[in-house]
């Protein structure tokens, strides 16, 4: 602590005077004789008693306290408000002398006493008749003298502890403080929180109950309203122009508030105003009239006003109308190109255009088919592709669910060798020569599923494990979400999505449409869209092989199963079918995943595809790289019938939506359409491809008789299904007598075999 050392005057000290009442009444009272009285009067002993207090100049009470301080248990002589002890008898001898005197010597000697009290204190007559009587002092100053000048005072100045009054908190913090991180972070966080209201939770759209203000009527004076009136002699191009350009013809009309006129440019200015590139083109005005509301004044002059400035081309073709524009022409230019084709396949007559010429090779097709033109045979109509497509594989298809003319076709590769960032195309039936939407993936697509409920959606399945969903009614690359943030996403390609509707799941929790898929890391999951993709395992595919193996195994080695592909039940959301890589058909149940409810053996190879029938519910199909197609029954745990018609891997196989007993198959270099009603033992028609290229897909179309294949050059070509007998209302009794033919015959030979 710090000391200061001041010299300063010693302060003169001033005692102020001390103010003692006394009412004493010389009649009717009487006083006690002696030097120890005790009492004057009742009156004055219940007067309080004061002390004397000594100030300083600058009004500080700096009275001393008293060095003794008598014992309030002793009973002490109470002392005259005026006269001290000893001085009480001379005051009470007095007062008695005087009333022992007679009435005139008593007011004399009155007069003298009152003098002598005014001399040495203050006496004020009460109204009451009584005497208030104050004693007077002179105030001592205390002297001054040299040596108390020269004295050196020690003054100690110490901080006193501080007393908030009002105490506000600040709105602002300085840089340099230690909580200005951390409200910086909150700034931060609220302003994300701000920018993020859309997609939060937190926040809640709902509808509130408001209260109505008692309406008013309200009266408001505005000018005259002008108006115009033109006629202009134009073309139907000309209409359309100016409707386009309203603005820009609207600019050019002024109204004058002076003269209360209104201007018009002539036929002239319009005309170049509505195509500025033909400055001469000439519009003939029949009837030109301006009125104005509220006046009879009539326009007597026209004025031409000049026209701004040409706008900018690129502009106009950046524009998204221009863009819009040139979609619509494109289409229509399209449609008169390929009507015959988009008229076979939808079934719709043939408008044949007499300038179209035939190309020689379109002439000989054509004659080679009309020739056998009563056996079915796949007529070409149109392949879907463009320059982005060119060398890239057709992975997978799908058709929208709401919308039958988008097609949405994947593009990437099988092999792990050959794989490079993969393709999503919505391809639309008004335009078979390029893209409504492109989507570039990092991975090659290997699967993709249309969502049911929400038709802009597409989930797409890549080679490096994960899953993506995007919105098609957007050009954007970014996806709606994606698996990638996901702790127990797909390790290995996805082979196969498929949004799935549940009614009810298990205890009730799985409401709705899900996504479900397979991995080659040997499960099977689903999908749940909140915020970010999250994955719930529904089947673990565990190996046969290692599970009835008794000898001891190393628990770290991976014994699942890679799964390919898999398929609900059309009646049962419950039920499903699993192909694995090892040849193996599980039969499994989305409310139990411990263990397979049936296993169908019978192929020798990875199994590529299996598909329930539409028609008859029991009935599946299954092809694999073994080069067979197997027809099953899901109460048999063999296949009913087998379909091998070369020696070629089965890539593709699909049921027909339109009848219960065709079903189409790709294979290395053909294309395969069954009918079981005409064979089961050769396929009914076989179209071969290009030599080096294979089809790899196959999709029938929901609405016609048409068939898509994609091949291995990223092609998809559309085929028309000519001269296949349609299915009537018996077609599914045909593949039941099929079936049952089938089962009777093997029955027969077993009984044969058995015999022998």
């Amino acid at each position: 602590m710090s000391h200061t050392t001041v010299k300063q005057k010693r302060p003169a000290l001033k005692v102020a005077s001390i103010t003692k009442t006394i009412n004493p009444s010389f009649s009717g009272k009487s006083f006690s004789s002696g030097s120890d009285s005790k009492v004057l009067d009742k009156s004055l002993a219940q007067t309080p008693k004061h002390t004397v207090q000594v100030f300083d100049e600058h009004g500080q009470d700096v009275t001393p306290h008293p060095l003794y301080n008598p014992d309030p248990g002793v009973v002490q002589a109470k002392q005259g408000k005026i006269f001290p002890a000893h001085e009480t008898s001379w005051a009470t001898m007095t007062e008695l002398s005087l009333n022992s005197l007679p009435d005139h010597q008593r007011k004399l000697h009155w007069t003298v006493y009152k003098v002598f009290f005014r001399k040495h204190f203050s006496i004020q007559n009460k109204p009451n008749g009584r005497i208030n009587v104050q004693a007077r002092r002179e105030e001592v100053k205390e002297q001054v003298r040299e040596d108390i000048m020269d004295k050196v005072v020690d003054c100690y100045l110490t901080e006193t502890e501080t007393i908030w009054l009002l105490d506000i908190p600040a709105v602002s913090v300085s840089v340099d403080s230690e909580d200005a991180e951390a409200v910086k972070a909150r700034n931060n966080a609220y302003t994300e929180l701000c920018k993020n209201r859309q997609g939060n939770d937190k926040y809640v759209e709902r509808s509130m109950q408001t209260f109505n203000d008692a309406p008013k009527t309200k009266e408001v004076q505005s000018d005259s309203i002008t108006m115009v009136d033109k006629a202009v002699m134009s073309t139907t191009w000309d209409m359309y122009d100016s409707f386009c350009n309203k603005s820009d013809v609207s600019e050019n009309t002024v109204v004058s508030a002076e003269e209360n006129k209104a201007t018009v440019p002539d036929s002239s200015s319009v005309s170049h105003l509505l195509n500025p590139s033909v400055p001469d083109q000439s519009m003939s005005v029949f009837s030109t009239t301006s009125t104005v509301s509220g006046s009879s004044a009539h326009l007597e002059k026209m004025t031409v006003l000049p026209v701004e400035e040409e706008p900018d081309l690129e502009l106009i073709l950046q524009s998204d109308k221009f863009k819009q524009d040139l979609a619509v022409m494109e289409r229509v230019v399209l449609a008169n190109i390929f009507q015959p084709k988009l008229a076979a396949y939808r079934q719709l007559p043939v408008i044949e255009d007499p300038d179209y010429v035939q190309t020689q090779m379109e002439e000989e097709s054509w004659t080679e088919q009309s020739k056998n033109s009563l056996s079915p045979f796949l007529e070409h109509l149109w392949a879907f592709k463009c320059e982005l497509t060119v060398g890239r594989n057709v992975s997978s298809m799908t058709w929208n669910k709401k919308n039958p003319d988008l097609l949405a076709v994947g593009y990437g590769q099988h092999e792990f060798k050959d794989q490079k960032p993969g393709l999503v195309c919505c391809w639309s039936l008004k335009n078979p020569t390029w893209p409504d939407r492109i989507f570039h993936c990092e991975s090659g697509v290997t699967a993709l599923d249309f969502s049911a409920c929400n038709a802009n959606q597409l989930a797409v399945g890549m080679y490096d494990g994960n899953i993506a969903i995007y919105n098609v009614q957007t050009a954007e690359q970014t996806p709606i979400t994606d698996s990638s943030d996901c702790a127990n996403m797909h390790t290995c390609p996805v082979w196969q999505l498929r949004w799935v509707d549940h009614d009810t799941g298990l205890a009730g929790e799985d409401n709705g449409e899900m996504l479900i898929s397979v991995s080659g890391d040997g499960r099977i999951s689903k999908w749940i869209h909140y915020k970010s993709l999250e994955c719930v395992d529904l089947m673990k595919l565990k190996s046969p092989n290692v599970i009835t193996n008794k000898q001891r195994w190393n628990p770290r080695i991976l014994a699942l199963a890679p799964g390919l592909c898999f398929d609900f039940h059309p009646n049962d959301s419950k039920v499903y079918l699993a192909g694995t890589e090892e040849g193996n058909i599980h039969k499994c149940s989305y409310s139990y995943n411990e263990q397979f409810l049936e296993t169908y053996k019978a192929h020798t190879g990875p199994v590529y595809k299996v598909t329930w029938s539409p028609f008859c519910p029991d009935v599946f199909l299954s092809c694999s790289s073994d080069w067979t197609i197997y027809l099953w029954r899901q109460d048999l745990p063999k296949p009913v019938l087998g379909f091998t018609s070369g020696q070629k891997v089965v890539f593709d196989i699909m049921w027909s939506p339109h009848c219960a007993t065709v079903f189409g198959a790709v294979r290395e270099g053909k294309v395969e359409i069954w009918d079981l009603r005409v064979s089961s033992l050769d396929p009914t028609i076989v179209s071969v491809t290009s030599p080096g290229v294979n089809p790899t897909a196959l999709l029938f179309t929901p609405e016609t008789d048409c068939v898509l294949v994609g091949d291995s050059e990223g092609h998809v070509t559309v085929y028309k299904l000519r001269n296949l007998p349609a299915g009537g209302s018996t077609q599914v009794e045909t593949l039941e007598d099929v079936i049952w033919s089938t089962l009777s015959s093997q029955h027969t030979l077993g009984k044969t075999d058995g015999s022998a």
